[in-house]
């Protein structure tokens, strides 16, 4: 009796070689190289894309040559 419940409890729990584990890993591992890669990728895409955009855009120089204007002074502020 005990050596069929030891054998019904080998090939259940124990019925996934070692082998498809293994492919299983690299499968997954080779998945999430992919979206790894994939996402560098699209960073620097996108950084390139503001560099080019930042040169280009003549409001960025207006923007930083303006002087302070203080903003506290509307109606919605208390300047007791």
């Amino acid at each position: 009796m005990f050596n069929k419940f030891t054998f019904f409890l080998y090939q259940t729990f124990f019925q996934i070689e070692q082998i498809s584990i293994v492919k299983i890993l690299a499968i997954t591992v080779i998945f999430f190289l992919v979206l790894l890669i994939l996402g560098v990728r699209k960073s620097i895409i996108l950084k390139k894309e503001n560099e080019r955009l930042s040169k280009s855009s003549p409001f960025l120089d207006q923007d930083e040559n303006k002087p302070y204007k203080d903003f506290t002074e509307g109606h919605m502020y208390d300047n007791k």
